[in-house]
């Protein structure tokens, strides 16, 4: 049988809502009380909702500290926004539609308290759908190839694996998923924490390259489990979602890429990315390969805003090597060597 784990209100786990009242009568009574039973302080942040999330929280989660945003600042700046409120060692960045287990802080503090190198870390990620396979954002940890397509142990493109404990070594990663992520604030805020520009999709796996380019650490560690609802925001192939996916895939590869890989990586991702739109346009799917080429035009148009960022992130870095993001193309070994399980990639060499 597991003790609790006293963490003395070290740990601050904090949702960021969003005309979610529904999901947090879903998923917020168990948060509240696996995460209380382990001693962390339950935040609610709320991101300018018009639904009756504030007077839910207020009226049905009384324990639950509640921090009203003035508008939606989208995932990102809200998280930022919401975090200037906090304090506390830890905090967790946790999605509304997560189902958290017993115990599930306890193996993640644990790990921290004992490992002052690694900045932040990610529990195991489930489907909540389907329980027997891994989720698709975040599985068993996050991994980045060499042109900046993220893929995960147990998720590689878009072939999720089941759980038959392959993962259950705790292990490094090149992000954590920012549907549940463990992760020092000094760190988080010395990092400058998420880029609000972004608005949603990419940010984390921005702030962790920031993170290791810098000599901070990531891991996954599955001793913890949750179970992910996924897509509660925007459907996995919305125009919207492709549009912030692509366009800030490439603000994320400009900000962070070393000098020596930046003109070569952008002008392969150029191709790769024509191909994506035109993969749309075969399966009929206009308005996302429109999405696209929308992307490629706002990254070209905000490029310069970055510029600022990359000085800084260059100047910052202090590896010029990071093992997780691998030396090739994911596409190439997925759809061409038939490579679909993490297992098959652990060959692959750095980049």
């Amino acid at each position: 049988m597991k003790t609790s784990y006293n963490m003395d209100k070290k740990i601050a786990v904090v949702i960021l809502n969003w005309n979610g009242c529904g999901m947090l009568r879903s998923y917020l009574p168990s948060v509240v009380s696996y995460s209380e039973a382990d001693g962390a302080t339950v935040y609610v942040a709320d991101n300018g909702s018009t639904d009756d999330s504030v007077e839910t929280v207020r009226r049905e989660f009384s324990t639950v500290r509640l921090i009203t945003l003035d508008r939606n600042y989208g995932f990102a700046d809200g998280y930022n926004q919401a975090l200037k409120q906090v304090e506390a060692e830890y905090v967790v960045l946790l999605n509304s539609d997560v189902e958290v287990t017993e115990h599930w802080l306890a193996p993640l503090a644990e790990y921290m308290d004992a490992h002052p190198e690694v900045a932040g870390c990610q529990p195991k990620i489930r489907s909540l759908r389907q329980k027997d396979l891994f989720e698709y954002a975040g599985a068993a940890g996050g991994y980045i190839d060499k042109y900046g397509y993220p893929f995960c142990r147990g998720r590689i493109m878009g072939a999720v694996e089941a759980d038959n404990g392959q993962y259950d070594t705790i292990a490094p990663v090149f992000w954590a998923t920012g549907a549940a992520l463990f992760i020092r604030l000094k760190d988080y805020r010395e990092a400058g924490g998420l880029d609000g520009r972004f608005f949603a999709h990419m940010e984390e796996i921005d702030l962790c390259w920031r993170l290791r380019a810098r000599g901070r650490e990531l891991v996954c560690i599955p001793q913890s489990v949750v179970y992910h609802l996924g897509g509660a925001t925007l459907t996995k192939e919305n125009p919207r979602k492709t549009f912030l996916n692509f366009r800030n895939n490439l603000l994320m590869l400009y900000k962070n890429l070393p000098e020596g890989e930046l003109k070569n990586v952008m002008r392969i991702r150029t191709l790769l990315d024509y191909v994506a739109a035109l993969n749309f346009l075969l399966k009929l799917q206009g308005p996302n390969a429109m999405a696209v080429l929308r992307a490629r035009r706002a990254y070209h148009a905000l490029r310069k805003d970055f510029a600022a960022s990359r000085e800084e992130n260059q100047q910052k870095a202090v590896l010029t090597q990071i093992h997780e993001r691998i030396g090739q193309s994911i596409l190439k070994a997925f759809y061409l060597q038939g490579k679909k399980t993490f297992a098959r990639l652990m060959n692959i060499r750095p980049a």
